[in-house]
């Protein structure tokens, strides 16, 4: 089932700059990577999608389309989780995921033992019930990560946007971040679009690439038919070369 589709989609900061994408879709269980360098239009890009900028064109969400969504079903459909996050009240690990619930109550209405459960569940999901009772401000950047991960998860979306999830985290985090997002997919068929820095990641962790440079996609499709030495080279401006292992491609800089 396709979870999202865009055609004709077009937002501009003005005459500063702007973004277009006259035909994407992700499918249910589908991981799709914007990759990019910076000022690309990947961010632009994801907030259109999540209707944080309101785009001309067309958007559709499981085939509707994403005009007719009310604020609270948009954010039962859509799980966002943005490239940074600066708590300002020290929230337990467990309160910040409970908050995934939000878009389920009305002004005066209480978290139910249903939404309690939810969270507990996305929390294990995420594979971080140990952390439910730590304070959210006293953890390592991957691990808020996760937890902002496990609180879009608490939503219960059918699209799950990450933007730059692997930013300013370890090799570890980066690696355990990724590998979280794909299973998540897989799993819960979750439609999952994503920017990205490094080429290597996309190529490990995509089912689709779309390759961004100023503010236009230049090529999508499966990373095996998308990413080469001569489109990574388009994009960012760098030589590089495609080498082989254990069945698998990577793009090195040429030095």
């Amino acid at each position: 089932m396709e979870v999202v589709r865009i055609s004709r989609l077009e937002f501009s900061y003005g005459e500063l700059f702007s973004v277009r994408a006259d035909s994407l879709a992700v499918e249910e269980g589908e991981v799709l990577t914007l990759l990019g360098p910076n000022g690309s239009g990947k961010t632009t890009l994801l907030k259109c999608i999540n209707a944080l900028l309101k785009a001309s064109g067309a958007i559709s969400i499981c085939g509707r389309d994403i005009r007719s969504y009310t604020r609270n079903e948009l954010s039962r459909a859509i799980g966002y989780v943005p490239q940074a996050h600066a708590p300002s009240f020290p929230f337990t690990v467990f309160d910040v995921v409970l908050m995934g619930r939000v878009s389920y109550l009305n002004i005066f209405q209480q978290p139910s033992k249903a939404d309690y459960m939810k969270a507990e569940e996305a929390l294990s999901t995420v594979g971080i019930s140990s952390m439910r009772d730590r304070v959210y401000t006293n953890i390592s950047g991957g691990e808020r990560q996760l937890v902002l991960i496990a609180r879009a998860i608490a939503q219960e979306p059918r699209l799950l946007l990450l933007d730059e999830p692997t930013a300013h985290l370890d090799f570890r985090n980066q690696i355990t971040t990724l590998e979280t997002v794909k299973r998540l997919s897989r799993e819960r068929r979750i439609g999952v679009v994503m920017s990205l820095h490094d080429p290597n990641h996309a190529l490990l962790y995509s089912d689709q690439i779309a390759l961004m440079k100023g503010g236009k996609i230049l090529h999508k499709g499966p990373p095996g038919e998308v990413v080469n030495e001569e489109t990574i080279e388009e994009v960012y401006g760098l030589p590089v070369e495609m080498i082989g292992h254990s069945g698998r491609k990577f793009i090195l800089p040429k030095v």
